[in-house]
C-alpha cells in the first residue's frame, strides 16, 4: 500500500467529494419537493395529476439512472435541449429519486390514523387545513427513517455521474488507477469518501428510528 501516494492524492478526493455532496444535496432537495408533491397528489386523489404522478413513479424506478442521465445529457441535444453534464446528473438524480420519495411519503401520508382527520374535520378544520396541520406533520415524522435511506441511496447513485465526465468520487478514482495503476489505493479513498459522506447520514437516520419508537411507545 503506497501511502505517500494517498496522501498526495487525498486533496483531489476532497474536491470530488465536495462536488458530490453538492449534486447530491440539489437533487435531494428537489426529490424531496417532487416526492412530496406525487403522495400528495396520489394521496388525494387527484383526478389527472394522480394517475400522471403514478405513471412517473413506475417509470422512474423502473429504469437506471445511468440510462436516464445518459438520455438527458446524450438524446436531448438532439431535441433542442441542451444540458450540461452538471443539469443532467441533478435532473436524473431528482427524476429517480422522486419517485422513492414519494412512496416512503405516500405510505406514511396513508398511515395517520383517519380518526385525527375525522376530529379534526368535526372541529370545523377545512381538508386543506387539516392536511398542512394535522396530516403533514404527523406523515413527515413517520416518513423520517425512510426519507434518510432515501437520501443514502441516492448519495450512493451519484457514484455513476462519472460516466458523463463529472469529477466525481468514481471518476477520480478511476483516472487514479488508469494513469498510475494504483487500484488498491484508489479504491480504498474511494471507499472512505463514501463512508464520510453516508455516516453522518446512518447516524440521523439510527438516531430519528429510536426518537420514532420512543413516541410511539410513550404515546401507547
Amino acid at each position: 500500500m503506497d501511502f505517500d501516494f494517498m496522501w498526495q492524492v487525498i486533496p483531489m478526493y476532497a474536491e470530488a467529494m465536495l462536488l458530490t455532496l453538492k449534486l447530491a444535496s440539489a437533487g435531494i432537495a428537489l426529490a424531496f419537493l417532487a416526492g412530496l408533491f406525487c403522495a400528495v397528489c396520489r394521496y388525494e386523489k387527484i383526478p389527472v395529476l394522480r394517475q400522471i404522478a403514478s405513471v412517473y413513479i413506475e417509470f422512474s424506478r423502473n429504469t437506471p439512472l445511468l440510462i436516464q442521465i445518459f438520455f438527458l445529457y446524450f438524446a436531448f441535444p438532439r431535441m433542442g435541449v441542451k444540458l450540461s453534464a452538471v443539469q443532467s446528473a441533478v435532473i436524473g438524480l431528482t427524476f429517480l429519486g422522486g419517485s422513492y420519495m414519494a412512496e416512503t411519503f405516500r405510505s406514511a401520508l396513508e398511515g395517520v390514523s383517519k380518526s385525527q382527520i375525522e376530529s379534526a374535520l368535526s372541529l370545523g378544520l377545512k381538508k386543506s387545513q387539516v392536511m398542512l396541520f394535522v396530516v403533514l406533520p404527523q406523515a413527515v415524522s413517520v416518513s423520517v427513517p425512510g426519507f434518510c435511506a432515501n437520501v443514502m441511496f441516492m448519495i450512493k447513485e451519484t457514484s455513476v455521474f462519472s460516466a458523463i465526465a463529472l469529477a466525481d468520487l468514481m471518476y477520480v478514482a478511476k483516472d487514479l488507477i488508469g494513469l498510475y495503476y494504483k487500484t488498491d489505493e484508489s479504491l480504498l479513498l474511494l471507499s472512505l469518501g463514501y463512508f464520510i459522506l453516508l455516516l453522518p447520514v446512518s447516524l440521523i437516520a439510527g438516531f430519528a428510528e429510536r426518537r420514532l419508537r420512543y413516541a410511539q411507545f410513550g404515546n401507547g
